[in-house]
């Protein structure tokens, strides 16, 4: 049987006085500083010039076909997936390369991947319809569903929004408690231990990226709807939006009869490994299998292509920056073509070129994705990968600038020795 709301609230206030009662240890959160916003009501400034037009990119797709295809070859990695649209249509949505280096299988375009974070953005969106639905609010504090949690400072507690939680505006540090929940620390424990946790500023006035504060979104939906939360999606987004083969959780994605295996690279060859299962006990920041066909139906939808299932105002909300991210513009092609960086809800906000780009990225251990699309221009990509390298990234600035007719740079340096192995945090 379904627990009722009230159940639910008395389950999560007994959950925590257990836990608090056992003597826990208050680990020290591993984290650097975040970025304090100043005031939480100075709306980021986003500058952005005269939109670009774009041609139609079809042969410029084609092109990216048969440079995935060399880039798998020459990089000897054992796959990856991407997906390339365009004005809605699906102009390429295809998979290079093999499952495992193992017992190799084709990449397909219904092949699942790990999406890592990439999940966020479900996680903003699903608000967003529950939003809509009038069961909850983006100022809703978190205590009134909630009663039970807490921040170190209980002003704080009581001041957390659903709007803080999905642009990391919680006041804490930078990934607080990943570690703890890398070391198979369960995610209630550490949702508790969030009571002990420092807190660098309040909440609204500071940016630090999260997944254990990030996933009460998840708490929030059990408790307005009394529906588990990866249900919600399920029903909400992938059912309607016709992604079938997306699902939540290590389980599921071995149970899919064509996934793609996560690889690391070791002794000089490619190993391909069990997927760790920490972090899909956190749906919200990190739980969701995809294909890379399923994924191309999903940039569509951001890109408003879906208007029966996400309504123009629900996107206009998520993508809207919120707080300035500055130290997202770092080495690489970040450096080289953005302008300015911030979040929204699920989504970061980067001006790449003088245009609006939505993006986010992700990895775990074997696996890498990003996904990125120009609104403006109604032109966007996702790639999936099943190792730990970085360099399939650099399709993300490949593509952009074939679509915004910036030339002069070979991201992909197809005759260049490998890059460096993915880290395995949470972007």
């Amino acid at each position: 049987m379904m627990p009722n709301r009230a159940n639910f609230k008395s389950i999560f206030v007994a959950c925590s006085v257990l836990l608090a009662t056992a003597g826990l240890s208050n680990a020290l959160s591993q984290n650097t500083r975040p970025i304090n916003t100043g005031a939480s009501t100075q709306a980021p400034i986003h500058v952005v010039v005269a939109k670009r037009p774009v041609r139609d990119l079809r042969i410029d797709a084609k092109n990216m076909e048969l440079l995935a295809e060399r880039f798998v070859q020459q990089k000897k990695i054992p796959g990856m997936a991407m997906a390339l649209v365009q004005n809605g249509r699906i102009l390429s949505a295809r998979g290079y390369g093999v499952t495992s280096t193992s017992k190799p299988q084709a990449i397909r375009p219904d092949t699942a991947f790990r999406i890592a974070s990439l999940s966020k953005a479900f996680a903003s969106t699903l608000t967003g319809i529950l939003v809509e639905e009038k069961a909850l609010d983006w100022d809703t504090p978190v205590s009134m569903q909630l009663p039970a949690f807490k921040l170190k400072d209980y002003q704080a507690s009581q001041r957390l929004t659903v709007s803080d939680i999905l642009s990391h505006q919680v006041g804490l540090g930078k990934n607080t408690y990943d570690r703890d929940l890398e070391s198979s620390v369960p995610y209630p424990v550490l949702a508790e231990r969030l009571s002990n946790a420092p807190l660098a500023c309040a909440p609204g006035e500071c940016y630090g990226y999260q997944n254990i504060a990030y996933s009460l979104i998840g708490d929030m939906v059990f408790a307005v709807t009394g529906d588990f939360y990866s249900h919600q999606v399920e029903k909400k987004i992938f059912i309607p939006l016709g992604m079938k083969n997306a699902t939540y959780g290590r389980d599921a994605l071995m149970a899919n009869e064509n996934w793609a295996k996560p690889h690391v690279f070791t002794n000089n060859s490619w190993k391909a490994i069990i997927p760790n299962e920490n972090y899909y006990h956190v749906p919200p920041a990190a739980g969701v299998n995809a294909s890379i066909q399923d994924m191309a139906l999903w940039l569509n939808a951001q890109l408003g292509h879906r208007p029966d299932v996400l309504s123009p105002a629900l996107l206009g909300k998520i993508q809207t920056p919120l707080v300035n991210t500055p130290s997202e513009i770092r080495a690489g092609w970040r450096r080289e073509r953005l302008d300015h960086a911030a979040y929204a809800l699920g989504w970061r906000v980067f001006t790449y070129r003088g245009q609006k780009m939505l993006f986010h990225a992700g990895a775990v251990r074997g696996y890498g994705g990003l996904i990125a699309f120009l609104p403006e221009q109604d032109v966007g990509i996702v790639v999936l990968w099943n190792n730990d390298r970085t360099a399939p990234a650099t399709f993300l600035a490949t593509w952009m600038d074939r679509a915004l007719g910036i030339s002069g740079k070979d991201w992909l340096a197809l005759n260049d020795n490998l890059d460096a192995t993915t880290q395995t945090d949470q972007d």
